[in-house]
């Protein structure tokens, strides 16, 4: 049986991001996150029957978090309940697992969040407010390579070295985004332009990566709802369908074959859905470097291998380019929140509801998720209309 449109998003719920401290951990921001989503869906806490979670870096009440979550939440009867980790992928393999067990009877409407609080206000003596981070252990970490950082900036460096690729190339990817954040009234660098110069002349974070090559830190947390197509008809927004879903594992060293799990995930859903890469209005990728979003073309078949640099030039995907991409901001300019940065951005486009960032044909998104330093891949294929 194929699961094409048998399911849809109905509830998109989204925190503040950056610097909140609105909640002293992760969950707080999750159960704030499930009432906008149920809010934004016209739904109770009585009709979950299912609650998945993803955590992200912070440790602190995450062990058992979807049942802690249940009991902050007093939602009672689940059906279906999972800590989910996949890292970056995590948000749709969440949704995936989500419409299989609807499909399958499992349970009938299920939440999905991520929430995380990496961010802690600044002490009195004015001490750093990123110390929930876990400290960097091994033999690599001895001789200063540890981070996701220094993974990704072996990757931007093999691919320069195969490819020619440039720091301008990169570049242009930050700028792209920061464009598309500076419309979108939620993101951290809403008002903060970016221009080249300033790219080139920020510090480096690990070699050839500068500052604006990476992803911000963001605490908060972001939530979807998912349904039946037919429940999802009467319910208060319009159906985000999810008409294909896959995943991509490649196991490997990256270095080596500055490839992701893209190739592997998108034969699935793009199977599934019965769409080819031309039919896509607006896409949104996984974008935790710039270099992320070059190898991620590449491997979804926007351009060939060793071409993504010279492919992101020209304008071709800010605000007025021929490819609409990471419309709100991605997590280089809008907010890091792991799969669901792409994911709840892919949601606002294909309802509509972007404002003055808002595509205007956005029938058919294509959403990525990736985790590790290329190591896990999903891909999801949503659209207006089954």
């Amino acid at each position: 049986m194929s699961l094409r449109g048998k399911t849809a998003i109905v509830g998109l719920g989204m925190t503040a991001m950056g610097r909140n401290f609105n909640h002293s951990a992760p969950l707080g921001f999750a159960a704030e996150a499930i009432q906008r989503a149920l809010a934004d869906a016209g739904l109770s806490r009585d009709d979950l029957d299912g609650l998945l979670y993803s955590p992200g870096v912070v440790a602190a009440d995450q062990i058992n978090g979807a049942f802690s979550l249940q009991q902050m939440m007093g939602i009672k009867n689940l059906r279906l309940t999972a800590m989910m980790v996949a890292g970056g992928a995590s948000a749709g393999a969440m949704v995936m697992h989500a419409a299989q067990a609807i499909a399958a009877g499992m349970a009938s409407t299920v939440a999905c969040v991520f929430a995380d609080a990496p961010l802690s206000p600044p002490s009195a003596g004015g001490g750093r407010s990123s110390d929930n981070f876990g400290r960097a252990q091994g033999i690599n970490a001895t001789y200063g390579m540890f981070g996701a950082a220094s993974g990704y900036a072996m990757v931007a460096r093999a691919h320069m070295h195969r490819f020619g690729t440039t720091h301008e190339q990169l570049g242009t990817v930050a700028l792209a985004q920061r464009a598309w954040a500076n419309l979108n009234p939620d993101a951290q660098m809403h008002d903060r332009t970016l221009t080249m110069a300033e790219y080139h002349s920020s510090r480096w974070i690990s070699e050839p990566l500068h500052l604006y090559d990476c992803c911000l830190v963001s605490n908060g947390g972001i939530c979807v709802i998912v349904t039946s197509a037919e429940r999802a008809r009467d319910l208060r927004k319009p159906p985000v369908y999810v008409l294909g879903m896959g995943q991509g594992h490649p196991g490997g060293d990256p270095v080596q074959t500055l490839s992701c799990g893209a190739p592997i995930a998108k034969r699935t859903a793009f199977a599934m859905a019965g769409v080819e890469l031309k039919d896509f209005d607006v896409v949104q990728l996984y974008d935790c470097f710039t270099i992320t979003v070059i190898v991620t073309l590449e491997d979804y078949g926007f351009c060939a291998k060793g071409e993504g640099g010279p492919f992101v030039t020209g304008g071709r995907l800010g605000p007025e380019g021929t490819l609409p991409l990471n419309t709100g901001g991605g997590e280089l300019s809008a907010y890091y929140m792991w799969g669901m940065t792409p994911l709840s951005e892919g949601v606002i486009q294909v309802r509509g509801e972007g404002g003055k960032r808002q595509v205007p044909k956005h029938n058919l998104c294509l959403v990525s998720g990736n985790g590790g330093i290329l190591s896990t891949h999903s891909t999801l294929v949503l659209g207006a209309s089954v």
